[in-house]
């Protein structure tokens, strides 16, 4: 955006309401704490002036003490706050930055980055309390976690939800799917029942596994023909194979991966 048009959204009145209607959801959970958390951040950074980035720095420095804190202490107490409010900032830069037209590529790298690194002092702090625990289940256990970062990032352009269903019973099991519930019971676990972490990486390494298994199927794939740049015209319509026409969200979905990916490397 301009620097007129970020004046004049500087200028006029913003209020809450505002950047609870950017929100990009989440799921039930996150719709109802964890993105109107968000719209709180959001509002008061923007009365003190605080960038977009800002707020994601806020997002690692918080999730990130949390975690080493959590992880090297042994109070899952650190982690319970810690990651709410660390999520609630991530929630919030993103509506910042909507709301104010300050969106940019530069900031959604940053942002993602942010995300991965918070994500990996998650994994890490949860690992942290399975001293027992064999390497090969942490191992993957921190492999199929990432999905989680993969199809945030890809939620916005191509939707991976395998049951598209609004029904309230639906979206209650989806929380499994939902991370600032995920979190949550996570923080709830190392905070009140440490024993039963490994129970948890377990079950979700298997939730995340079964989910990641599940989706690779729907997977969007734009055929391209094999064979010389100019192949000769088949003398038969009826031999000519025909491929199914790639959808504009798949396109937008491939331009975007391969812009991010030109910015990134």
């Amino acid at each position: 955006m301009s620097g007129a048009g970020w004046q004049t959204t500087s200028m006029r009145s913003v209020s809450y309401r505002d950047f609870l209607a950017v929100n990009r959801g989440g799921g039930l959970y996150s719709e109802a704490v964890s993105q109107r958390l968000g719209a709180l951040i959001a509002s008061l950074g923007h009365r003190l002036g605080l960038s977009p980035a800002a707020i994601s720095v806020g997002n690692v420095l918080i999730g990130l003490s949390a975690s080493v804190l959590s992880g090297v202490i042994g109070w899952g107490s650190f982690a319970l706050v810690g990651w709410q409010l660390a999520y609630a900032f991530d929630c919030a830069d993103g509506q910042l930055a909507r709301v104010t037209g300050r969106a940019s590529p530069a900031g959604a790298r940053l942002d993602v980055l942010c995300d991965l690194v918070v994500q990996i002092s998650v994994v890490t702090a949860i690992s942290a309390f399975c001293p027992s625990a064999h390497g090969w289940v942490l191992a993957l256990f921190a492999g199929t976690w990432l999905v989680n970062l993969v199809t945030s990032v890809l939620q916005s352009t191509y939707p991976l939800s395998l049951v598209p269903s609004a029904a309230l019973p639906v979206r209650l099991v989806k929380l499994t799917r939902d991370y600032g519930f995920v979190i949550l019971v996570a923080g709830l676990t190392l905070t009140l029942r440490p024993q039963w972490t490994f129970g948890l990486v377990l079950a979700l390494t298997v939730l995340n596994g079964t989910f990641l298994l599940a989706t690779l199927p729907r997977s969007p794939r734009c055929p391209r023909p094999a064979g010389p740049r100019h192949p000769a015209p088949s003398p038969h319509p009826s031999h000519r194979t025909q491929h199914p026409p790639c959808s504009p969200a798949i396109k937008r979905f491939v331009a975007k991966s391969a812009r991010f990916l030109r910015q990134t490397s």
